[in-house]
């Protein structure tokens, strides 16, 4: 087993080599269409790991493994079983908006390779809820999936709430957990919902409606709310009192940044949308090390940002993370990134 997954590891590496050629994302759609096709076929053994058990108690959901699939790698959740497969201990799905929209124009994904980091400004592109909640449907994954949910683009800011209601009444039955983005950079005005009245009024609004659904369904589903990793301290001060003054189950830090400055003259640096990846790591660790600090162990935070290894893992749950979430990081180390923290952790 042990040679075999050496060259598995061995297998992605050449293959990314030839895929880092090509326009990144147009590999990343060959990528979802290829796990379409091969999972629960034999070709998937070029991917499944059997990991050791390591669940995680957490926002009273148990978690199979604490690391998990941050969103946007499969917006409309065609790979869910495949990326179970792989060893994620949950999936996150998304972000998906009440109206299918294509994002914005391309080209739209780019690699900086020197840093292990990527920028992308995808906009929101999904082909929306109704379809995301069909793919759910024909899942086979017994872990937990997060369902990410967002607002169409040509949604007025201030009717934003609106989105986000139709997209958690939807989603109640079928997600494990909802997450609420209100921190990407690549729609116009978004994260001005993080801040003052327009975060209470959002957070009012939602608590409201899962209390709704809740009885609905007799079911509880956790809501936890995505943040941006370019606010000052005030500013994350102010939204941990907003997390606890509306009960909120979770929070997610970090989403991409605007920051250029590790990566000041590197091809792509200039190119506008948010930066993921190593050159997060630090600033991510340093926001969820801030709010552990104001809310210790009342609300537990998913920690993403710049995770390439067992290590970085490590930092994020020493700095008070509670799961993890991986994204760039799986595009250029593949499943193995995976193996490797659930196997140290």
């Amino acid at each position: 087993m042990g040679l075999f997954l050496s060259g598995a590891i061995m297998l992605y590496r050449i293959a990314r080599s030839g895929f880092f050629q090509l326009d990144a994302e147009k590999v990343h759609d060959l990528a979802i269409k290829n796990l379409k096709r091969f999972t629960g076929t034999p070709f998937d053994l070029f991917y499944r790991q059997h990991l050791p058990s390591r669940p995680v108690e957490c926002m009273g959901l148990t978690f199979n493994n604490p690391v998990g699939l941050a969103a946007g790698l499969d917006k409309n959740g065609e790979c869910i079983d495949a990326f179970g497969a792989m060893g994620f201990g949950f999936v996150e799905v998304g972000t998906v908006t009440p109206r299918p929209q294509p994002g914005n124009d391309k080209p739209r994904l780019f690699r900086l390779i020197e840093a292990e980091g990527i920028i992308n400004r995808m906009g929101f592109n999904n082909l929306g809820i109704d379809q995301l909640l069909e793919n759910i449907e024909h899942s086979n994954y017994d872990g937990i999936i997060g369902i990410n949910i967002g607002k169409n683009k040509d949604t007025p800011i201030e009717k934003g709430h609106e989105d986000y209601l139709i997209c958690m009444d939807k989603a109640y039955s079928s997600a494990g957990y909802i997450a609420v983005n209100i921190s990407s950079p690549n729609t116009p005005g978004l994260r001005s919902l993080q801040y003052g009245d327009a975060l209470d009024d959002l957070l009012s609004q939602l608590k409201s409606k899962q209390r709704e659904l809740a009885a609905k369904y007799d079911k509880y589903v956790p809501l936890t709310l995505k943040i941006a990793p370019d606010l000052s301290d005030q500013e994350l001060d102010q939204i941990c009192q907003a997390l606890l003054k509306h009960q909120i189950d979770g929070v997610i830090a970090t989403n991409t940044t605007l920051d250029r400055s590790i990566v000041m003259g590197m091809k792509h640096a200039n190119e506008t949308g948010g930066l993921s990846g190593r050159p997060l790591q630090s600033r991510s660790t340093e926001v969820i090390r801030q709010m552990h600090q104001v809310l210790g162990d009342q609300i537990p935070i998913i920690g993403v940002g710049g995770i390439d290894s067992f290590v970085s893992a490590k930092e994020k749950m020493m700095a008070g993370a509670k799961l993890v979430q991986i994204y760039s990081g799986f595009i250029y180390q593949g499943p193995g990134l995976v193996r490797d923290i659930v196997k140290n952790l």
